[in-house]
């Protein structure tokens, strides 16, 4: 039975509660809300240090429920951010999730969030990614993507 009566709606929705449940198990929570902020928060802080290319072929694999949050209050002339250290990017995740909930492990959220990456967006898009990262942002991802 359709949720909605549109087909294209119901595929994105439930696209999309496949990516939540992954990182949720990734995570180790059961709290919807808060692993959907945390992976909205990261894929953003993501985009923001892609470049506009990067960035926009990355959104492009993304369920389009999650991509239309992936771009929300984008501004591509501001990309990439210059952060080069680890801490740095997890503070930019960090000062976005502080209102929404600030017992989130940062770290622990964005690890989960590439690691659901690295399943679920194909092989040669994340290589393209990590491939610009520098290596402490690349440190986060996977070990398996990271080589």
């Amino acid at each position: 039975m359709s949720m909605t009566g549109l087909s294209v709606f119901d595929t994105t929705l439930q696209q999309t509660n496949v990516w939540l449940n992954d990182v949720a198990q990734e995570y180790g929570s059961d709290d919807k809300h808060l692993v959907f902020q945390g992976m909205r928060m990261t894929l953003q802080a993501l985009r923001d240090r892609l470049i506009v290319d990067e960035a926009a072929h990355l959104g492009a694999q993304l369920p389009i429920l999650l991509s239309g949050f992936y771009y929300e209050n984008w501004r591509p002339s501001t990309n990439p951010s210059k952060e080069r250290k680890k801490e740095e990017f997890l503070n930019s995740v960090r000062n976005r999730l502080q209102k929404v909930n600030p017992n989130i492990d940062i770290e622990r959220m964005v690890r989960a969030v590439f690691r659901v990456l690295a399943m679920r967006v194909s092989t040669g898009e994340i290589e393209d990614i990590t491939s610009i990262l520098p290596p402490e942002l690349k440190e986060l991802w996977p070990e398996s993507v990271r080589t």
